[in-house]
């Protein structure tokens, strides 16, 4: 059948992820829980540098002299004062006396109108131990203490709920891509061979494996990561308002063109996130193409050709890599020098404000912190929406397989046909099959098989010999007309019970990676050294076998260096493992050398013995003792019999046969 190119889907970034959401609901509970510690941990990060000003304040006030105790002792001498007598008076438990009382009241005096700061601190230097004692520095050391510790238990919780909410979201991450890979399992398993006949191998891979790794790595942030951000932006805003409303407009005004710049970078560079993973999708898929043929591709000399498309793809998949990277990674730079201004800002207008006594130094490094917790989350929010983008565009092709038409539904099929009890008869009854509306495959198919029979269905490339066998599978479904088992229609039969009651060895040989053993037992439990070798020698393997280092035990894949025949073998010597009614040989002699094909004909007589067989084959000498021929065209059957009667006929069947002789 020919490949078909599916179109991209238009992309629903709304709808998308409200269905990942619904899709995280085995996680709700974590989720919230996670949600609601970054919430906390960002409340506390916006309490903590307000907690920060109370600090430095108090060391602040530790470290300068108390200036405005001089105003306090000033009026104390004026209140003592009687009949220019000078009297002792207390404050702060400490006691000054009338001649200390005498010679700070001459240095005072002896200042200059306009002196500065330092002049008379300098001065002040000078003064009686009662007054230096009233003015120089003093440590509150309890308030500082007890200041201290609120704020490191602000801090510690913020790391312990920080540290929790991100264990629980890899946990939720690393299960949502589990669950993801699972339900992909079972969903490609219930779709029909249309879907991988439209569908690039690689392109189904990349789904699996590159689109399930982007949602698990990005999710672990990017959720948590905009509800903490979006908590610490707009608690940064509500704190620097109630520490100081001046201060906090400063940071937003200095602030409010990141807005803007980001808002226009998450619209122009969502399209490139989603073309990215189209583009890897549509190389791997090349990739996987090219690779699975080389050696077709170097027969004829195809390197260059395919070096051309590979780089062509390699080109457009760099151009959205660069679009994106570049539209989402200028965003850092932008961010960073905005919080620079705003700190710039904050520390001038600060300053101001300090010279006017409205403020205090704490407050000032209060707003350093908060203009990083006010910028730094538009960048993190920036960040986190750029990975829900990423996250959200692969899960769109995620969707696509999951929506995907599956196999009809077999929950209300009662009928069976039990192994042990299977007569062997097949008819099939004016069967009318197609791929899809414009051309019909099978157009008028029937025939009558009864127990025990050999039919051979032979016919050129494309008369629908292989399709014939996959909709007795039931592979896929047919359109019109009806096929029977033992007088059972398979729409009435699970595709299972009629998979268990045929054997299949087809053209393409497939052996996964494991030993020879593992490969003809396949799916197949309890089954003896001695049938296994029983089998080995009935198809011709057995000598093959005792040759290689670890006899049946020897190691075996797909891509090991054994000859294709000796592959086709051991797929033969698997369907004669299984014991079931019937059988289906689609070319399965094809690989094999004319000698080896005589030992697999002999095998094949013994294997047919007893079972309804179906053998499709282009080699015509192979079904010379069928019990009935079928000759198929375009659909159609136009002679059957066995070999000797329909060459008597001298027809289509006969310039087949006698044109391998030519």
């Amino acid at each position: 059948m020919p490949r078909i190119q599916k179109i991209e889907k238009v992309n629903d970034f709304k709808g998308s992820l409200i269905r990942l959401f619904k899709n995280l609901d085995r996680w709700r509970y974590l989720l919230l829980l996670s949600i609601f510690l970054s919430i906390v941990a960002s409340i506390l990060s916006t309490i903590a540098p307000n907690k920060l000003a109370d600090v430095t304040d108090v060391v602040t006030g530790g470290i300068t002299p108390r200036t405005e105790n001089i105003e306090k002792i000033t009026s104390e001498i004026k209140n003592h004062t009687v009949d220019n007598t000078f009297h002792d008076f207390t404050i702060d438990q400490i006691t000054v006396t009338a001649q200390d009382q005498k010679e700070f009241l001459t240095i005072m005096n002896s200042l200059e109108q306009d002196s500065s700061n330092e002049e008379m601190i300098k001065k002040l230097e000078e003064c009686p131990d009662s007054i230096k004692s009233l003015i120089e520095p003093k440590m509150n050391t309890e308030e500082l203490k007890s200041r201290s510790i609120l704020l490191g238990i602000i801090y510690l919780l913020n790391s312990i709920f920080g540290y929790i909410q991100g264990i629980i979201m890899a946990y939720v991450g690393i299960g949502y891509s589990k669950k993801l890979r699972k339900d992909i399992s079972i969903k490609i398993n219930r779709l029909p061979l249309k879907y991988f006949d439209q569908e690039e191998t690689g392109n189904i891979l990349s789904r699996v494996t590159n689109d399930v790794d982007t949602i698990g790595i990005n999710m672990s942030n990017s959720i948590t990561s905009l509800v903490s951000n979006t908590t610490l932006f707009l608690g940064s805003i509500v704190m620097m308002f109630v520490t100081n409303w001046i201060m906090a407009t400063t940071a937003i005004l200095s602030s409010v063109i990141g807005f803007l710049i980001s808002f226009i970078l998450l619209k122009r560079s969502q399209k490139y996130f989603v073309e990215r993973q189209k583009e890897l999708g549509n190389l791997n898929g090349h990739i996987e193409e090219i690779y699975s043929g080389h050696i077709v591709v170097k027969a004829y000399n195809g390197e260059e050709e395919a070096l051309k498309e590979f780089d062509r793809m390699n080109d457009k998949l760099f151009d959205c890599n660069q679009k994106s990277q570049f539209l989402s990674g200028i965003m850092q730079p932008i961010m960073s020098f905005i919080g620079n201004f705003g700190y710039v800002a904050v520390c001038v207008v600060g300053a101001l404000l300090v010279m006017n006594h409205q403020t205090t130094f704490g407050v000032i490094v209060a707003f350093m912190i908060y203009v990083r917790l006010f910028t730094n989350p538009l960048t993190r929010i920036a960040q986190a929406t750029t990975s829900m983008q990423s996250i959200v565009a692969a899960q769109e092709r995620v969707f696509e397989i999951m929506d995907e038409e599956e196999l009809s539904n077999e929950r209300n099929l009662k009928e069976e046909v039990k192994k042990e009890d299977a007569l062997g008869n097949i008819e099939f009854q004016h069967v009318k099959f197609s791929y899809d509306s414009k051309k019909e495959i099978i157009k008028d198919f029937s025939a009558k098989v009864k127990s025990g029979e050999k039919i051979a269905i032979v016919g050129p490339t494309g008369a629908g010999k292989t399709t014939m066998v996959n909709l007795l599978m039931k592979f896929y479904e047919i359109n019109d007309g009806d096929i029977l088992i033992d007088g059972k229609s398979i729409k009435e039969l699970k595709r299972k019970n009629i998979h268990d009651l045929f054997i299949m060895v087809l053209q393409d040989t497939w052996l996964f990676d494991g030993t020879i053993r593992e490969n003809i037992t396949y799916n197949r439990k309890n089954v003896s050294d001695e049938r296994i070798w029983e089998v080995c020698k009935t198809v011709g393997i057995e000598h093959f076998i005792k040759t290689l280092p670890q006899g049946l035990d020897t190691p075996v894949g797909d891509s090991n260096n054994i000859s294709s025949g000796e592959k086709q073998l051991l797929t033969i010597a698997r369907g004669m493992i299984e014991d079931a009614p019937f059988l289906i040989l689609d070319e399965a002699t094809s690989n094999v050398d004319t000698r080896t094909e005589e030992l697999v004909q002999a095998a094949m007589d013994k294997l047919t013995q007893g079972k309804t067989s179906f053998i499709i084959a282009h080699r015509l000498s192979t079904i010379k003792n069928a019990d009935l021929i079928l000759v198929m065209n375009e659909g159609n059957i136009i002679e059957q019999g066995n070999h000797k009667e329909l060459l008597k006929k001298d027809g289509f069947y006969a310039k087949l046969y006698n044109s391998q002789f030519q």
